[in-house]
């Protein structure tokens, strides 16, 4: 599974990161910046709980 950010729908809460800083990061202006690749599988259950968690519903699992 990969990770994907709707650009026009995130409102940089930044929750993402917090949940998930192995994969994601904020840039300057609080916005995510997702690693290239795959989830890990063994974040896979962090990853559907970031994704869950948006408040902008922005964040997403994409099966590869």
């Amino acid at each position: 599974m990969k990770i994907a950010v709707d650009p026009i729908g995130c409102r940089a809460h930044g929750l993402c990161a917090d949940l998930l800083p192995e994969l994601v990061r904020l840039d300057e202006w609080g916005y995510p910046v997702v690693a290239p690749g795959s989830v890990p599988p063994e974040l896979a259950a962090e990853a559907r709980r970031a994704a869950a968690a948006c408040p902008a519903l922005a964040l997403r699992l994409r099966a590869r």
